[in-house]
């Protein structure tokens, strides 16, 4: 008997079982895991406990990271699952970080995977630098580079899992980060050809928008949704070079997730050529076939690349409305949030028109709209740029270049403003803003914008929003009051051992809120801002 019940026990202990409940598969409460926080978007850590409205004057600096010395944009913002924290850099890297203290854990080099090709003369990016933010899910970490390739290592190596070319447009980027759900992971592709469209020789425009669902595990394309129709040559621009359309529609936001319904959001921008297409638009797609449930597009027609900025020579042409530059707009449709009003699933969505709007998740009809700002002539830049918050009491929206950039809390029933907080009218006169450091060579001058640049974020209390001064602020969610204020335009001899400025808090994403602990990307030349290339980390 004693021998049966040895054999059974040892039968037991030698069976496959339940794997433990680890950060790998289950995510403990408080990590950061995407971008968006939650797949719905909402950009809200509710289980933040240790920064409060009282604690949040005793932040300090931790620890700074300061990534080799490459002009732009270092945009790539965190991810923290357990004591690991996982970001991009503007130097073609991809690192795992200790969480507490800064150090290093493992580096990716993306160049021998995904080549290194110089970005054209005068371009603010870097050879192919990591610019969307990371999500982790199970073992692996997934991202994009600014080549069209998406990337799985495995989160405690950092080994490539595998590799995917999403779209071979020579100007492809992906801007907007990956969501991963159920297996599969989602992405916007976006482009900088509305860019080298400002050399008016350049043969504008070929590139299309377009969201692309993968397989988590193999990096298999499962299907992929275009913005825009086949392109076609279209006539010649004035100056007899050849003219192509339509084109545009980049997915350069990161899209939301209703996964009641296997629905997934996500904004589009203006068509680089031509007016056909879904630009300037909120799609909502069947996740799990890329097939259209309902798009609304906002702005019509809205035909835009540099070009209508930059005076041309004789023959030149904006691609808008004529040759004329008071017609220009570039009002993108940005990043989506989902929530609950009365009852009812709602899509959140900000627009660089300045009009935050409010849908019906399900049919895609108008519920409301609030203007925050006013875009004025050749300064497109005054909506909002990046992504909204929701607490599930308030949506905190922040305004761009908005004299001044302004933070709003609205009532998500109505859209009305709670409450407003708007800029210093002194913030680029005092600080690090008033006299930044020196990079050289710089990409252009630095120039302070009182703008907020970044995407907004939440925890129980606090809303946390960065300026294009370089100053990290954070707001009390009841009152818009500001309670704590950190100026990242200064040097900092980094834990890695290298010395470098902070510059504008980035956009391209936020502040991260995980732990008790706050991180935010320092660096952020955009057209105007103050440039750097610093990641920063503050506790209480």
């Amino acid at each position: 008997m004693l021998v049966l019940v040895a054999v059974l026990l040892a039968a037991l202990a030698a069976a496959p079982g339940p794997a433990p409940a680890t950060a790998a598969t289950n995510p403990a409460l408080g990590d950061w895991t995407a971008w968006n926080h939650d797949p719905r978007g909402s950009r809200h850590n509710p289980h933040e406990r240790r920064i409060t409205p009282k604690t949040v004057k005793n932040l300090k600096l931790a620890w700074a990271f300061v990534f080799p010395n490459h002009t732009g944009a270092t945009a790539s913002q965190p991810a923290r699952v357990g004591d690991t924290l996982y970001v991009g850099g503007p130097d073609s890297r991809f690192y795992a970080l200790d969480a507490r203290t800064g150090a290093t854990r493992w580096v990716f080099d993306l160049r021998p995977h995904a080549g290194e090709v110089a970005p054209p003369e005068g371009h603010l990016f870097a050879k192919n630098p990591v610019r969307d933010g990371p999500a982790v899910a199970g073992d692996k970490v997934f991202f994009g580079d600014s080549r069209g390739n998406i990337f799985a290592l495995n989160r405690h190596t950092g080994r490539l899992a595998w590799m995917t070319e999403i779209d071979d447009h020579p100007n492809a980027l992906i801007t907007g980060s990956p969501v991963h759900h159920r297996g599969k992971v989602y992405v916007g592709v976006s482009s900088y050809e509305y860019s080298v469209a400002g050399d008016d020789s350049y043969p504008c425009c070929t590139f299309s928008g377009k969201m692309v669902a993968l397989d988590a595990r193999t990096g298999e394309i499962d299907w992929t949704y275009r913005t825009m129709p086949p392109v076609r040559r279209d006539g010649t621009w004035p100056n007899g070079t050849p003219k192509y359309a339509p084109s545009g529609g980049s997915v350069w936001s990161t899209p939301a997730i209703d996964a009641r319904t296997d629905t997934i959001y996500f904004g589009t921008g203006n068509n680089y050529s031509g007016t056909e297409g879904r630009s300037d638009s909120i799609v909502a797609l069947d996740l799990r076939t890329g097939r259209e449930r309902w798009v609304r597009q906002m702005t019509h027609p809205d035909t835009w690349t540099v070009r209508c900025l930059i005076p041309l020579p004789p023959g030149g042409s904006c691609p808008g409305l004529g040759d004329e530059l008071q017609d220009e707009m570039d009002h993108d449709v940005g990043s989506p949030l989902l929530f609950t009003s009365r009852g009812r699933t709602l899509v959140g969505i900000t627009q660089k028109s300045g009009i935050y709007h409010v849908l019906d998740a399900r049919t895609g009809e108008i519920v409301w709209q609030t203007q925050l700002s006013i875009p004025a002539h050749n300064e497109p830049w005054r909506g909002i740029e990046w992504g909204a918050s929701y607490d599930g009491h308030q949506l905190y929206v922040a305004t761009w270049r908005a004299s001044p950039g302004t933070l709003f809390a609205l009532d998500p029933d109505t859209g009305e403003i709670n409450w407003r907080s708007p800029l210093p009218a002194d913030a680029c006169e005092t600080g690090g803003a008033a006299d930044p450091i020196e990079i050289d060579p710089p990409p252009d001058p630095a120039r302070c914008i009182l703008g907020n640049i970044s995407a907004v974020t939440s925890t129980p209390g606090l809303v946390y929003e960065g300026g294009e001064d370089g100053k990290m602020r954070i707001y009390s969610a009841r009152t818009g009051e500001t309670l704590w204020v950190y100026d990242a335009v200064r040097m900092y001899t980094g834990v890695n051992g290298l010395s470098g400025p902070g510059g504008s808090i980035s956009g391209n994403g936020g502040a991260v809120v995980s732990h008790g602990m706050l991180y935010v990307n320092a660096g952020y030349q955009l057209t105007m801002g103050i440039p750097g290339h610093v990641l920063l980390a503050f506790k209480p």
